[in-house]
């Protein structure tokens, strides 16, 4: 089994070498530049370390300044390291990763692809694992909820689906997109100063615009669950002149709230770490404790608000988030309604 590149390529990425799998060659080349990182390393030690040809080394570095790593040559010193891949490479992405499931069996890394969630979805009914992870740097077909396009900036955001097989019915299934929120809003908040708050039921704003959206999908057979797949879009480093005229105004990016542009290599491992921690939660029946989470970074109880469902407006104030994550709301004659799914306004 081998890694192809990543030019309209897709990488399966393997389990590390001490859980039984063979590390490709590139990737042990690769691994071995980082071990001596700010070296030189002559072609021939390259050549005796991997177990190949120098020809061989020299075809394995083109692949990975490919792949966007900087490495610099020299006909008499060899090979030296200088700059790590800003790719969403799995080999990036697994480095120093800190969950057991997610993003360890696998990840699909794709350089363009229409919509992850569709890939991802592709894959589960072919049999892929939980865990499994599929990213990619552009999106031709992104989407949110109810079909709505998901602008997705080449090369500056996160688009991203995990793969979930958990064992509950479909009624349950609702609280997962509540708790993939949760989970984000805590990675970013562990990485980026910004006051991030979560718009029910699966969007996160800063300043009242759209940072990261969430699209949940899931697959049932009868009163059972096959697979739910969960997408997670992020706007990284997109300028504001990137986004379309028409989301300029509703749309943000953290290069746009911060000035600054951050690793999206160390967001994706941030975002896989929080959602495991939360995944397991799920499982272990603490979802009271999520929900709790969810409302101290909602702010919404107690919010006047206007939800659209399907074409139809309810106003009036959230009286509650209940234990499913359904917005309970009282409207302006005291009536109550209870509001599984819509598009709210504050």
């Amino acid at each position: 089994m081998t890694i192809a590149g990543v030019s309209g390529r897709e990488w399966k990425n393997l389990p590390l070498q001490n859980q039984g799998i063979v590390m490709p060659k590139k990737d042990r080349l690769l691994l071995y530049l980082k071990e001596k990182r700010d070296s030189w390393i002559s072609g021939e030690m390259l050549s005796k370390e991997i177990g190949v040809s120098r020809s061989a080394v020299w075809k394995h570095i083109r692949r990975l300044k490919e792949d966007g790593y900087e490495i610099l040559s020299s006909p008499k010193k060899g090979y030296l390291l200088r700059k790590d891949s800003e790719l969403l490479l799995p080999n990036e992405i697994r480095e120093g990763l800190r969950t057991r499931v997610l993003g360890k069996r696998q990840i699909h890394y794709l350089r363009e692809v229409d919509s992850t969630n569709l890939k991802a979805k592709l894959l589960a009914e072919k049999g892929a694992s939980e865990g499994t992870v599929v990213v990619a740097e552009e999106q031709s077909a992104g989407r949110g909820r109810r079909g709505r396009r998901w602008f997705s900036s080449p090369g500056n955001g996160i688009y991203m689906s995990l793969i979930l097989r958990p064992s509950i019915s479909p009624i349950g299934a609702p609280r997962i997109t509540l708790m993939t929120a949760v989970a984000v809003a805590e990675a970013l908040l562990a990485e980026v100063d910004l006051d991030v708050r979560i718009k029910w039921p699966n969007d996160l704003l800063v300043r009242g615009r759209k940072l990261v959206g969430i699209l949940t999908e899931i697959n049932t057979e009868m009163d059972a669950v096959n697979y739910i797949v969960v997408g997670i879009g992020m706007n990284v480093n997109t300028p504001a002149e990137d986004f379309p005229e028409e989301i300029r105004e509703i749309a943000t990016s953290i290069f746009r709230e911060t000035g600054k542009r951050f690793s999206r290599i160390r967001l994706v491992k941030a975002c896989l770490e929080q959602f495991e921690t939360y995944y397991e939660m799920f499982k272990e029946n603490r979802f009271p404790a999520i929900i709790r989470r969810w409302k101290e970074l909602a702010r919404i109880v107690g919010q006047r608000i206007t939800v659209d469902v399907l074409g139809k407006e309810y106003a009036g104030q959230v009286v509650e988030i209940d234990a499913d994550g359904v917005l309970i709301l009282r409207d302006d004659r005291g009536g109550i309604h209870r509001i599984i799914s819509g598009d709210v306004t504050l």
